[in-house]
């Protein structure tokens, strides 16, 4: 069956809506408690400017694939050491399941639909394959090695099931990327904005050839990032303004106005930041990494921008 036919069927089981809905809700109600923003961005890897699920799936994926390879030599061989190496394999595959399975709830949790139910199979056929595994290692250590090897075998093709599906998550829901990469911003100053039309701590949405702008005017400097989230696209100049941090209106991101670093996830990855200067009665902005060396003034009209991402 075409990859297209499967996501179809699935797309069409409106019976899992239910299950969706109120796992979805479980999650955010777990985040909302005390410390649970912070457990949050670690699950998201907004700490290392990566989603932390696309690392970790490499591990029972590979653990699991060596375990296969280790049962195929041990199956056709007296010695132990492949015995041996199949359970250490299945054992590593099992623990690092565990942090994917964390991370990628933690991720699942703010993503909408259509995604959203191709990421709720997706997440079950892995459950599914945890269980199987599972079910190996103890017939494994219980002494029946061939009936340890089958659920193995199973548990892998519905492990290649689930990444089928993590991969059209990927690459066809553009889910964990980074959405803002593409933005055509201005190399060099541009107008995209009379300064009369920007007040003091309200956000607005300019444009360069048809690709928005986010502007803030704050303590009478003048700050500029792409507006469009690099989570998954929604318009940073509609969502709340709270000191030097902006807070996406979707699913909650909030990106240091100064430099573009991600504050708080789900968002991994940094806003594209511009260079401002009022010329003539007009805001112009280019890109820019927001960095000035330490020590040098900041060049006239243009904002100055600090070295780190931290906010108070």
């Amino acid at each position: 069956m075409r990859n297209g036919d499967v996501i179809g069927k699935i797309q069409r089981q409106e019976w899992l809506k239910p299950t969706e809905e109120g796992l979805q809700r479980l999650a955010h109600k777990a985040f909302r408690l005390r410390g649970g923003q912070q457990v949050k961005n670690f699950l998201h890897g907004t700490w290392i400017g990566h989603p932390l699920h696309a690392i970790l799936t490499d591990i029972p994926i590979g653990a699991w694939t060596a375990a296969i390879v280790f049962d195929v030599l041990d199956s056709s061989s007296p010695r132990r050491q492949y015995s041996l190496a199949a359970d250490s394999a299945v054992a590593l595959g099992l623990a690092g399941a565990c942090g994917a399975a964390a991370t990628g709830l933690t991720d699942w949790q703010d993503i909408d639909p259509p995604a959203r139910r191709i990421g709720l199979v997706h997440g079950l056929l892995n459950v599914a394959s945890v269980v199987l595994f599972g079910a190996s290692l103890f017939a494994r250590r219980t002494g029946s090695r061939a009936g340890g090897r089958g659920l193995a075998a199973i548990g892998y093709a519905v492990s290649v099931a689930a990444a089928r599906l993590g991969g059209n998550l990927v690459y066809e829901q553009k889910i964990g990327v980074d959405h803002s990469i593409s933005e055509k911003l201005p190399d060099e100053f541009t107008p995209v904005l009379p300064e009369a039309d920007l007040h003091e701590g309200k956000p607005v949405c300019a444009e360069h050839n048809g690709t928005p702008i986010l502007l803030v005017r704050r303590d009478s400097q003048i700050y500029a990032l792409a507006d469009t989230c690099s989570h998954l696209g929604g318009p940073l100049s509609e969502g709340m303004l709270e000191g030097y941090v902006i807070q996406c209106p979707w699913h909650g991101s909030r990106f240091s106005i100064r430099d573009g670093n991600v504050v708080d996830g789900p968002a991994v990855h940094p806003q594209p930041c511009l260079q401002a200067r009022i010329q003539n009665g007009q805001i112009e902005v280019r890109k820019s990494e927001c960095r000035i060396p330490t020590g040098l003034p900041a060049p006239a009209g243009i904002n100055p921008q600090p070295r780190t991402g931290t906010e108070g």
